[in-house]
């Protein structure tokens, strides 16, 4: 590997000359004599041999190579910064990256809100979300294989819950489907005769799928986008969270059907820390941002 000819320390003070309008600028910027900068660029021009800045008058002004040269070492130092950070946020227990697990039903706008907050505040953590049904959102917890869990229903045993929210389902088909005609309520029977769309639980050992059970015939699929799309062929009936079904209902591309002995049906959702001990501070930031941003929206609800 060649030895590189020029410093991260010149290339910072070139950036300075030409964001701050000069050499006097930049020195005063920087706490540095003007000197000290004069040959710091002159020394990278003449390692690099190519002109960089060209004076006119009082003032420097960048090259035509200057201006490709700079614009690139702009993502080096940017770099170069940024593995600096990411060195102190390690020595300090800040984590690198984060796994986030999320039971389908939960609103993934919600999540989105506290990330957004999370973002500028998270010194380059990178975060994975993970979608989850069932027996696979505690499957996840009790292998404390993720750092967060919002889960659906009781939480694993031994581990305690922080509750989020209540979501509401829907018992839909598509309009021209047999069902959407007859006789509201309908009676359990009537629904066994019909496809069932359900969702698959993703858990190693699964413990069942998401939704009323009694029909024979029955279909089964990874999410709740896909069970959308075998609607919208006037295929089946499914159970879906209202918040992705509400506008299809009202605009007609949907029809809500009512059961006998069911008319609501709602499960709650619960942020979950598979391990109290080893959460880092990232995952106590967005853990807070979370809980803050729930707290938020039962405000505006009130």
């Amino acid at each position: 590997m060649s030895q590189a000819k020029s410093t991260f320390e010149q290339w910072r003070i070139l950036q300075a000359v030409v964001d701050y309008g000069g050499y006097a600028q930049a020195a005063e910027k920087l706490n540095k004599s003007q000197s000290s900068l004069n040959h710091a660029v002159a020394k990278l021009q003449t390692q690099l041999g190519v002109a960089l800045l060209e004076v006119r008058g009082r003032k420097a002004y960048l090259t035509e190579s200057g201006e490709v040269l700079l614009r690139r070492s702009r993502h080096i130092t940017r770099s170069v910064s940024e593995l600096e950070q990411l060195a102190s946020n390690l020595e300090k227990g800040w984590e690198p990256s984060l796994l986030i697990s999320r039971e389908i039903i939960y609103p993934m706008e919600h999540l989105i809100d506290a990330l957004a907050e999370f973002e500028p505040l998270g010194r380059g953590t990178r975060i994975t979300v993970l979608d989850s049904v069932i027996s696979g959102s505690a499957e996840l917890v009790e292998s404390e294989t993720v750092d967060l869990a919002i889960i659906g229903g009781t939480p694993p045993k031994g581990h305690l819950a922080q509750p989020l929210c209540n979501v509401d389902f829907q018992l839909v088909c598509h309009p021209s489907h047999p069902l959407a005609s007859m006789a509201m309520p309908l009676d359990d029977q009537t629904l066994a005769e019909q496809l069932q769309i359900v969702i698959k639980d993703t858990g190693q050992i699964a413990r069942g799928e998401l939704g009323w059970l009694k029909a024979e015939r029955r279909w089964t699929v990874a999410n709740f986008h896909e069970a959308l799309v075998v609607l919208a062929k006037g295929l089946g009936f499914c159970w879906i969270p209202s918040h992705l079904v509400c506008d299809a209902i009202k605009e007609g591309r949907l029809a809500r059907l009512t059961l006998r002995g069911s008319t609501h049906r709602q499960v709650p959702l619960s942020l979950v820390i598979p391990n109290r001990d080893k959460q880092g501070p990232a995952s106590q930031l967005l853990e807070q941002l979370i809980l803050k941003n729930h707290s938020v929206l039962e405000g505006e609800s009130e």
